[in-house]
């Protein structure tokens, strides 16, 4: 259905964009927050705590494991939100979603270990981290759409990148909480250290809670709805009537998405225990990186403004078929200059440049109508697919056959497919919202 006319979407006054910008970025700052501290867990400690009567492959790989299901679960939360995010609004899907991961990571911190309650603790760690991924997944898309329906027209890119520094901003809050939690003896961190920063989560959940209660529902959505212009099946008409752009969000995303948890997970696994690099090197080597990201992020967004959002899909693609072999000769030189600078550039070349930008394309894609569904779905899809199983293809794949040679040969397949995505795609810089 096509509406054949609405109410010009009349941008915020700046002071007024900026909050609608630091509300959803807050938000998704502790999302990723909580997100991500789960994954620094299950690479460090949730082997021991929570899979102890594994061998320690075995363990590493059952502690992803449950890292994974989260991914699993986002595709759900993408279709669940989307659905009411493109029926009831934006806005209300917000406070949702913050809820959902600030309550179920508390509760992570509140688990019992396996010596305490036997295979009870990694059922309900699991069953935990599905809800959190459920929450995950209608997150991104709220928190994009709010901004990027509120923007001016040439500044799209720009303002939606702030959405997406959520990401390295709860990366660096996790790499410190967890910094912070190591440097504890050992078995004091095992027994309760690993916990704090589960715990701290609700501090932060109540904080955005009551930001993001502020923000207005946007004027696309509003206008939309008073043309009688929604849809009444978002997901179903996301992807049955817009099949290819749909598959085309799932392949730009694959890439990215496989790069960054790469680099956060299976590289701090794989430099520690195969290359018995320092764990606190790794970890340090992650938050440089993502602080450039505070950087980075923004400007690739900007860029999008000035070149468009298909550029620098295909530049991230090419970049990260050319760095996959050298990334893992650097790690391998046991040179700490030369780690840092493999993860830091990895990081904001192989990731940035492609998300930056990402959360103003995906929902441009996609018309108003199904907009949060489309977005979030495809964004989430791919999530599953490429974040939620490369780390443990990976970590297979080093620990039986040796080497990383097989690691690299998969980036560089999954960074052709985001390639062809990306050259298939149409340039959606400068096109109306409505």
């Amino acid at each position: 259905m096509t509406i054949a006319a609405t109410a010009p979407v009349a941008p915020l006054d700046r002071s007024r964009m900026n909050s609608v910008v630091f509300a959803s970025c807050l938000g998704t700052i502790i999302e990723w927050y909580d997100f991500l501290i789960y994954a620094t867990a299950a690479a460090l400690v949730f082997n021991k705590v929570f899979f102890p009567t594994f061998d320690p492959l075995a363990g590493t790989l059952a502690a992803l494991g449950s890292y994974a299901v989260g991914f699993l679960a986002r595709p759900l939360g993408g279709a669940l939100f989307g659905h009411f995010g493109d029926r009831l609004g934006r806005k209300s899907m917000l406070v949702l979603t913050l809820f959902i991961m600030g309550i179920s990571t508390f509760l992570i911190g509140l688990l019992p270990t396996y010596d305490s309650i036997g295979v009870l603790a990694p059922i309900l760690l699991i069953a935990l981290r599905i809800v959190q991924g459920i929450g995950l997944g209608g997150e991104w898309g709220g928190a994009s759409l709010i901004v990027l329906e509120h923007a001016p027209a040439g500044k799209r890119g720009l303002y939606a990148s702030f959405v997406q520094i959520g990401f390295p901003i709860g990366l660096v809050l996790a790499s410190l909480a967890f910094a912070l939690a190591t440097k504890l003896p050992n078995a004091d961190f095992a027994a309760w250290g690993w916990r704090v920063p589960f715990l701290v989560s609700i501090v932060l959940l109540a904080l955005g809670t009551f930001v993001r209660s502020r923000v207005p529902e946007t004027p696309v959505f509003e206008n939309l709805k008073a043309a009688g212009g929604l849809s009444k099946n978002p997901v179903g008409e996301a992807v049955g009537k817009n099949l290819k752009t749909f598959l085309i969000a799932v392949g730009l995303k694959l890439s990215e998405v496989s790069w960054v948890y790469m680099l956060t997970v299976f590289v701090v696994v794989y430099a520690t225990t195969k290359l018995s690099l320092p764990r606190q090197l790794m970890l340090d080597a992650v938050l440089y990186a993502a602080l450039l990201e505070l950087v980075s992020l923004p400007f690739f967004g900007w860029l999008s403004d000035r070149i468009g959002r298909r550029p620098m899909y295909i530049l991230g693609a090419l970049f990260t078929i050319a760095f996959a072999f050298p990334l893992f000769w650097m790690l391998e030189s046991k040179s700490v200059a030369l780690i840092i600078t493999a993860v830091i550039v990895a990081m904001n070349f192989g990731h940035g440049m492609m998300f930056g930008p990402e959360s103003a394309y995906f929902p441009e894609l996609f018309g108003a109508r199904v907009r949060y569904s489309g977005a979030s779905f495809g964004f989430q899809v791919s999530a599953a697919l490429g974040g939620g199983f490369s780390p443990i293809i990976a970590t297979a794949m080093v620990g039986y056959f040796g080497g990383t040679t097989g690691v690299s040969v998969m980036m560089i397949i999954l960074a052709l497919i985001t390639l062809a995505a990306a050259l298939a795609a149409r340039e959606t810089k400068g096109e109306a919202l409505t």
